[in-house]
């Protein structure tokens, strides 16, 4: 597993936590051999994407952009794709929700690292699979509300 972390928004902290999170969901998805990027941006650049690309011309908290549709397999390495994490948004809601910046900014990472694996939650059944793999591994990384 290989990904980058671009703090294009300047957010200092130790994400040492995230590389525990990233482990056991591409684990728990028996992903192997894998690339990614995580980018943290600010409102305005989130907005722009997501105006772009999901024509929605609102703030986000998180957006991935998937590279694969199926299995693409190149040299036994997945190409999964962009993270964008939207840091503005990810402390507002960590404080509305009432746990720290840390938990937040791990869920948005699980989650939008499932959603490059093919995960999603417009029907209900499939945002309680996706929403229960978020759990499961937040608590076993001991990152609890």
């Amino acid at each position: 597993m290989e990904y980058t972390i671009n703090n294009l928004y300047g957010y200092q902290e130790d994400f040492s936590y995230l590389n525990k999170v990233i482990k056991k969901t591409l684990k728990l998805e028996k992903v192997r051999h894998a690339v990614f990027s995580i980018t943290f941006v600010g409102e305005e650049e989130i907005k722009k994407l997501n105006k772009e690309y999901r024509n929605r011309d609102c703030v986000t908290d998180v957006i991935s952009f998937a590279f694969e549709d199926a299995s693409f397999l190149h040299s036994k390495l997945r190409v999964l794709g962009d993270i964008y994490i939207c840091i503005p948004r990810m402390l507002e809601q960590a404080k509305s929700y009432g746990h720290s910046s840390k938990r937040e900014l791990a869920f948005l990472t699980v989650h939008g690292l499932l959603h490059l694996l093919g995960y999603d939650h417009i029907k209900k059944e499939e945002e309680a699979i996706m929403f229960a793999k978020q759990e499961l591994i937040l608590n076993g990384a001991n990152i609890k509300r």
